[in-house]
């Protein structure tokens, strides 16, 4: 009769050697995931308190203080032992988020400090599973790699169901400000984690000779070159062009909601937004173990690119005709599954295409700078368009349908050059490849 371990490597096709390791980097990215989800609700549920024109402001302030904080993390990058930079970040915003449960039972007039922390969350959403991915490299071999990494990431996916859920249960008892502390606490686990983690690199996995390539966060050479590389190539402009598209709807989605929660006081809203991300992450589990793949693999890169945006038209259209909180949080709940389960994935298989060396210059500019550009710019129009010439949601409804229809055909367009770049073969093995690795996120 088989024992427990041989039943679970045969599961999992982890080797005995690897399990302890494996689960407590299956522990770790739980813990990261759950805290972020925590915070989350508690930062949304400001933005009601603010207008428009606020929050647009925030998200404007929010692009340029995400380069700056990604060009600090690349030079802490290439100054600081890794064994000792990835508990100094997460030992960093424990405190933080302790620093910022304080302040808000010490000052009269906390709008400075809500829109601080509203800021900071956004920042921490950067960088709390990047630096574990980091860290992950550093630890993994690729061949463990390619086994592996699919079971830890479905780590990311619990935490992200347990988190919102423990907040909205815990909201009620203890209010959205404790959340911050529960959070602040959650954050210093993984400090011993991490350290515990490099032991078992040498000791259990022996993969001392392993290192995490992180050439592409370290600041070096000419800092242009990323963006050079991304002006010089149709193809990461027409992916730079989707990602705009997405942004915009998603900007959009996001102030109506804020507008539509106006109306509840911050407990309630972070209850409501709790209760939200729970659905919206076990829809993205369900859809990414039995949706995401086979989309990618059987319908091909252009319907999959398209299928979210066509629905979220679709539903647009609908909201425009029925401007209450109900269609909309539904919207919310299938734009953002949609996304985490299907979109990202398949955006994330469009960089397959593109040489390396291309891959890592270009890459943080999409993913950085368009990404949060994007989200500055569309900021900016929707409060422009609501608190500047007074439309409603019914009229920006309509108008974010006629955005969502040209994301539709950008992603069409998009996944019809990436077949073009890729053979039959080599389209399924990348669907399949980054399938497994991202969509349990």
């Amino acid at each position: 009769m088989k024992s427990l371990t041989e039943i679970f490597k045969s599961a999992t096709l982890i080797e005995r050697n690897e399990q302890k390791a494996v689960l407590v980097s299956f522990a770790l990215v739980f813990i990261l995931m759950a805290a972020y989800y925590i915070l989350r609700p508690v930062r949304d549920s400001m933005a009601s308190d603010w207008t428009n024109t606020e929050i647009s402001v925030l998200w404007n302030i929010q692009f340029f203080l995400s380069l700056t904080f990604v060009a600090i993390y690349g030079i802490a990058v290439s100054r600081i032992n890794f064994r000792f930079l990835v508990p100094a970040v997460y030992g960093f915003f424990a405190v933080s988020f302790a620093c910022f449960y304080l302040g808000s039972g010490l000052v009269t007039n906390p709008v400075l400090l809500d829109k601080g922390f509203y800021l900071w969350v956004s920042l921490f959403s950067l960088f709390h599973v990047s630096v574990f991915w980091s860290l992950m490299a550093d630890l993994y071999n690729k061949e463990q790699s390619k086994r592996l990494f699919g079971f830890i990431a479905v780590g990311a996916s619990a935490g992200a169901i347990v988190g919102p859920l423990v907040a909205a249960i815990a909201v009620n008892v203890t209010g959205s400000e404790t959340l911050m502390l529960w959070a602040s606490l959650l954050m210093l686990c993984p400090l011993p984690i991490a350290l515990y983690l490099q032991h078992l690199k040498v000791a259990e996995l022996h993969n001392e000779q392993v290192s995490a390539d992180l050439s592409h966060v370290k600041i070096g050479g000419n800092p242009l070159v990323g963006f050079r590389t991304f002006f010089t190539s149709p193809y990461l402009i027409g992916i730079a062009a989707f990602i705009l598209l997405y942004t915009a709807i998603s900007s959009f989605a996001y102030f109506e909601q804020t507008n539509l929660l106006r109306e509840y006081n911050r407990d309630e809203r972070t209850e409501i937004l709790a209760s939200l991300a729970v659905v919206v992450n076990i829809l993205t589990f369900v859809l990414g173990f039995f949706a995401t793949s086979r989309l990618a693999t059987h319908l091909g890169m252009p319907a999959t690119l398209a299928i979210i945006p066509m629905f979220m038209c679709a539903a647009l259209l609908i909201l425009a005709f029925a401007p209450i909180l109900t269609v909309l949080l539904a919207l919310q709940v299938a734009r953002q599954a949609g996304n985490y389960g299907v979109t990202r994935p398949a955006r994330e298989m469009l960089f397959t295409a593109v040489p390396r060396e291309s891959r890592f210059k270009a890459k943080p500019v999409v993913d950085v700078a368009i990404y949060r550009g994007g989200d500055a710019v569309w900021s900016s129009a929707f409060a422009l368009l609501t608190d500047g010439v007074g439309l409603g949601i019914a009229a920006m409804a309509a108008i974010g349908a006629a955005i969502a229809a040209f994301w539709a055909a950008t992603g069409v367009a998009l996944g019809r050059v990436f077949n073009q770049r890729r053979s039959p073969e080599e389209q399924s093995a990348s669907a399949e490849l980054v399938a497994a690795e991202l969509s349990p996120n």
